[in-house]
């Protein structure tokens, strides 16, 4: 496997005997470069994924939708016309295939070296496996692969070259040009690369030239803007283009209301302000600020670009505090210090896109402020994978996706502590190679782990964040009551509480915790009929008890809970009660009057 420098490719690649048999080698089920030396880590790699993916060597390249009109394939047929007759009678066959890998045209014959790929052919890694196609896309320069390099059978003698060709503008390849020729076992510099060279280079100047007067002024504007490596878009009403750090920044939803405002822009260009640069929010609330800024051609509005820069946090509130201000999630509350001190490490966690562990105990919030942060941080709206409802192959495309370099967005993995094993395997594969990748994963311990996950575990554990359980948070329910109970229905006031009531609730040990609380405030906002604040005898039963005297640990709280729990399981018999729970009569009425828990409710 090549690509594009100065060294000769015989000097600074394997001869193509070793890499044969390391491929019989692969194919038959060991692993490439063990039992022979010399073989690339990154075609070893690129083995590894054709076999992960299921490519069969005996498979031919099945074939794809092809788009009726293709902007690429308009712009290369005159080039290609001129070509055609070059190779007519030859021993170079060429291809052009699109950013897809879908194969738009073809003509020529190898010599020998095996069927050309024909148009409609789909050329993606997850069809055939390793080419120069792929590799071409991936690096964004001219690739060769050489006979054996390829996993299918049916390339084993050929070599080929593939050359990017670039959308104008855009710094993204809108396809590539492919020729082929028949292998050389000596890995000579393939004949056909200066024709795939040539062919590209006079491609995108076809597409260059194809662009109208005023996108050529709207991609200039763009391009004024871009080379720094700031945020931006351009925008026409119907299109744009999207700089690589605007794609990781700025979520579809954004871009689309960006569209609306463009769009807004080009009606309202007669007014009097109608040209003016214009600053805003983005609208998600990203703590980002755009400066938006008409194009004008021949005394036209013709579009706008779209500059995104640090602003005043539109998602995020700042309130004083002792030693400066702290940020508090949208959607999320909570005032007492072991909520704070979570939810401040989550966020300076969260400030980098790199893999991020929200741990602790079910029901605690986990879900919840994973997706307070992305919406805090402004990020492209994430794929969302529960393991625990069994989404197979979900985990593996989105990491076969990153891997590619194909833009694909974050990934909020729940209960990660169910993945499959195929899914975990994915995941360890990924951050071998890329430990940067933008996941973000729920995890509840309790359950068996694996050693495959716990390897897993261990990778992320250093961006890890634990949230405490509600027992060890019992402050911040009054806190947390009225967004759990939700909007009232029409004409009832909201639902309020009692003293009493909260004092009922702070004493519960919530097992179950935030999670069983808005259990609770459901089924009492459901079924009540009184008017007023909710009582102590609204509740369930478990949390009808008197309270202590006195106030309660963590562990005492757990401890009542469990008491009068018991002895409603066994309709008030004590002895019953007793036992079930292991201890002696004496001491469940011992721990009764320690627990405040012996006066009748």
């Amino acid at each position: 496997m090549t690509s594009d420098n100065d060294t000769p490719a015989a000097q600074r690649a394997p001869a193509l005997a070793p890499l044969r048999r390391a491929r019989e080698a692969f194919l038959s089920g060991r692993p490439p470069g063990e039992d022979v030396p010399g073989v690339p880590g990154d075609l070893a790699e690129a083995w590894r994924r054709a076999r992960f993916l299921g490519v069969r060597r005996d498979v031919t390249p099945p074939y794809a939708p092809v788009p009726a009109h293709s902007p690429l394939l308009a712009a290369a047929r005159p080039v290609l016309d001129r070509i055609l007759p070059t190779l007519d009678g030859g021993d170079t066959a060429l291809v052009l295939a699109d950013a897809r890998c879908r194969v738009l045209w073809s003509s020529g014959d190898p010599s020998g070296g095996g069927p050309a790929p024909e148009a409609g052919h789909d050329l993606s890694e997850r069809a055939v496996g390793h080419h120069s196609v792929v590799l071409a896309l991936r690096l964004g320069r001219r690739a060769e692969t050489h006979g054996p390099e390829h996993v299918l059978d049916l390339w084993q003698e050929v070599a080929a070259v593939s050359v990017p060709v670039y959308e104008p503008g855009a710094g993204r390849p809108a396809g590539t040009v492919t020729a082929l020729a028949r292998v050389r076992e000596d890995r000579a510099p393939h004949p056909g690369t200066a024709l795939a060279e040539a062919t590209a280079l006079a491609v995108e100047r076809e597409l260059l030239g194809r662009a109208r007067p005023p996108e050529r002024l709207l991609l200039d504007a763009y391009l004024r803007e871009a080379p720094e490596g700031r945020a931006v878009v351009a925008l026409d009403g119907s299109s744009r283009i999207v700089s690589s750090r605007a794609a990781r920044l700025l979520s579809d939803e954004t871009l689309t209301r960006l569209e609306r405002r463009a769009t807004a822009l080009l009606r309202d260009a007669g007014a009097a302000d109608g040209r003016q640069a214009r600053e805003f929010p983005v609208p998600d609330g990203a703590g980002l600020v755009v400066r938006m800024t008409p194009v004008v051609h021949e005394d036209e509005v013709i579009g706008a670009v779209a500059v995104a820069h640090p602003g005043a946090p539109a998602g995020t509130e700042r309130t004083a505090g002792r030693g400066g201000g702290r940020e508090r999630l949208p959607g999320l509350a909570g005032t007492s210090g072991p909520w704070r001190v979570a939810v401040a490490r989550a966020t300076g966690l969260a400030r980098a896109a790199e893999p991020l562990l929200l741990t602790g105990e079910a029901g605690v919030g986990k879900s919840s402020l994973a997706r307070a942060l992305f919406a805090w941080r402004g990020a492209t709206a994430p794929l969302v994978v529960d393991a625990a409802e069994g989404a197979p192959g979900d985990v593996p495309r989105w990491c076969h996706t990153v891997a590619e370099g194909a833009g694909a967005p974050p990934l909020l993995l729940l209960h990660a502590e169910r993945l499959d094993q195929p899914d975990v395997a994915a995941l360890l594969s990924l951050l071998a190679r890329r430990p940067e990748v933008p996941l973000t994963a729920t995890h509840t311990p309790g359950t068996r782990v694996g050693p495959c996950l716990r390897r897993l575990l261990d990778l992320l554990t250093a961006r890890s964040v634990v949230l405490p359980p509600l027992r060890e948070r019992v402050e911040d329910i009054p806190v947390l009551l009225p967004g759990l109970a939700g909007r009232p229905s029409p004409g009832h006031p909201p639902l309020s509480w009692s003293l009493d009531a909260r004092r009922a609730l702070e004493q519960h040990s919530w097992p179950g915790n935030v999670a069983e609380l808005s259990q609770v405030v459901r089924e009492v906002a459901e079924h009540r009929c009184a008017t007023g604040p909710v009582r102590r005898g609204e509740l369930p039963p478990g949390l009808r008890v008197p309270p202590a005297a006195r106030r309660l640990s963590g562990m005492e709280r757990a401890e009542r809970t469990a008491i009068l729990e018991a002895l409603r399981r066994h309709g008030g018999n004590k002895a019953r009660a007793a036992e079930s729970l292991g201890i002696g009569r004496a001491t469940l009425y011992r721990k009764l009057r320690t627990l405040g828990a012996d006066q009748p409710s």
